[in-house]
């Protein structure tokens, strides 16, 4: 574990009891929180924000378009399109021996979009 250093702390222990209840008051719910530490945690991998990217124009692609995209196994991209949709962002539908999938909600798309023009400033 790594110490602290004294400039890294408060030289003397206080706190700000009206500042820190009016702060505590708008702290979303954990419920909340705990469906954005899913979306992020789903986001923390590059295969998956390359699908969700891929998807984020409202198309479908089936799982060997997705492998193909990725440059990647058939079984690899199985993978990180199963772990979306276990999470509830991919949607999926079986048209003969084809699995195709699509973004659940366009507002994970934006979410993407949004910060990736961010980091690109």
């Amino acid at each position: 574990m790594t110490q602290a250093k004294p400039s890294d702390i408060c030289q003397v222990q206080c706190f700000n009891a009206e500042l820190v209840a009016q702060v505590g008051e708008a702290l979303p719910e954990d419920d909340l929180l705990e469906n954005a530490q899913i979306l992020f945690g789903a986001l923390a991998d590059k295969s998956r924000l390359k699908i969700l990217h891929a998807l984020s124009n409202g198309q479908e692609l089936c799982v060997c378009d997705m492998a193909s995209l990725l440059e990647c196994k058939i079984a690899s991209a199985s993978h990180h399109l199963r772990k979306l949709r276990d999470l509830k962002i991919l949607k999926y539908r079986n048209d003969g021996k084809l699995a195709y999938y699509s973004l659940k909600d366009q507002r994970v798309a934006e979410i993407l979009c949004h910060a990736l023009k961010q980091l690109a400033e």
